[in-house]
């Protein structure tokens, strides 16, 4: 109970994670056009799938500013970046996040495994 409330009530910590946000965001302006349009389907596309405070998130559109970042100051077009399928990309970048799916998948689990052992014993 004590994650949800450090998460949840943490005004000092939703402070500043605000204000990393808007730093973060800022360089994404100032990435060529492509890049920011790319990037910002991706955000909408990814926060479909946060989960809990949306923390892990976060690092993970972190990682992708800077991902893009480098590959704007080598010149490359952003599907170079990303591959063709953007959509695979997102999968990619969301292997290491926790979102609904996992959340899901665990209470399905959970359910089966809670309702067989109370049949078993």
């Amino acid at each position: 109970m004590s994650d949800f409330f450090n998460n949840y009530f943490n005004i000092k910590k939703i402070a500043g994670e605000k204000r990393e946000y808007k730093r973060q965001m800022t360089r994404v302006e100032a990435l060529p056009e492509d890049y920011r349009y790319v990037f910002k389907k991706i955000q909408n596309h990814m926060w479909k799938f946060a989960s809990g405070s949306g923390y892990d998130m976060l690092d993970v559109h972190y990682d992708l500013i800077e991902l893009f970042e480098e590959g704007a100051a080598a010149g490359k077009p952003v599907l170079e970046v990303t591959g063709e399928d953007v959509a695979a990309f997102c999968d990619e970048l969301l292997r290491n996040a926790r979102t609904y799916n996992e959340d899901w998948r665990a209470a399905l689990n959970r359910d089966i495994r809670d309702k067989l052992e109370k049949s078993d014993g």
